[in-house]
């Protein structure tokens, strides 16, 4: 754990205590906060947020075009609701991630998600995945050592604002994969029965105004819906170390670029290099 020096300059391990969330954060990739947020304030959330839906259309992040499924997503959503901006801004959150991020820990990323009952495979992270990384790649054959703790950069949070059961296809993560410094096998997407390191899947259930909590660098998918599926409903928002560029909106748009350099004509490396990047995982 880590907590940055009161100069502000550089971070140093943390000797003080944290939530037992952030032990199990740090230990085995994800946690889960039960009744983080009493439930008037998950339905005045709710309700604002599917004013959002109402009055807004969906965004094109150029990732979701087909099949209708950019309905399903908001993005930026601290932008477009003063709860949301709020509720990702809470103590019940921040002491958790602050001792693994940092102190001047910011979000990357903040995008609603409200799935439609399905009984198919749609988007909504169906593939076992990582969000970011492995920040620490490894290969097969190297092991992170047992007495050092694995760096978090980035911890992806879902506050629930209806019940996910496990008819409703709730997030599976395999325990200790955000060690790994690997990502998925490919050839092992779609495997339901996952396993590493000896520890198979946990579903990552919830009720209305729990949190769940997971290293972006942890193995994780949404587990297949059931045929009584009712759909699922959570604010998303990512928080990443300092270090780590937000993502709230996509680079085309917001740059350190003047208009004349945007104009001109730059090799494909050369708008990487200066920042202008195609949209991935975090973009919203």
């Amino acid at each position: 754990m880590i907590t940055r020096q009161p100069t502000g300059r550089y971070l140093s391990v943390r000797t003080s205590d944290a939530p037992q969330a952030t032990h199990q954060l740090e230990l085995d990739g994800y946690a889960s906060l039960q009744k983080a947020f009493a439930s008037h304030e998950i339905i005045a959330l709710s309700k604002e947020i599917d004013a959002v839906y109402t009055t807004l259309p969906p965004d094109d992040r150029g990732s979701i075009k087909q099949n209708g499924l950019l309905e399903d997503f908001r993005y930026e959503m601290f932008n477009r609701s003063v709860l949301a901006r709020e509720i990702v801004s809470r103590r019940e959150i921040l002491d958790v991630i602050e001792p693994l991020l940092g102190e001047d820990c910011h979000v990357i990323a903040n995008t609603c998600w409200r799935n439609p009952p399905q009984s198919d495979y749609r988007h909504g992270g169906g593939k076992w995945h990582v969000d970011g990384g492995p920040h620490v790649p490894l290969t097969n054959n190297q092991v992170w050592p047992g007495d050092i703790p694995h760096p978090v950069f980035a911890i992806g949070v879902h506050i629930f604002l209806m019940d996910c059961p496990i008819e409703c296809g709730p997030t599976g993560v395999i325990p200790g994969t955000h060690k790994s410094g690997l990502a998925p096998p490919t050839d092992q997407l779609r495997n339901e029965n996952l396993s590493w390191g000896g520890e198979g899947v946990v579903p990552l259930t919830a009720e209305s105004g729990d949190v769940t909590l997971f290293v972006s660098d942890l193995w994780h998918r949404r587990l297949p819906p059931h045929v009584d599926d009712r759909g699922r409903f959570f604010l998303q928002v990512h928080y990443a170390r300092r270090d780590i560029a937000q993502r709230i909106k996509p680079t085309h748009t917001v740059n350190h670029l003047d208009a004349t350099i945007l104009q001109s004509d730059m090799s494909q490396r050369q708008k990487l290099l200066f920042g202008l990047h195609p949209m991935g995982f975090y973009d919203g």
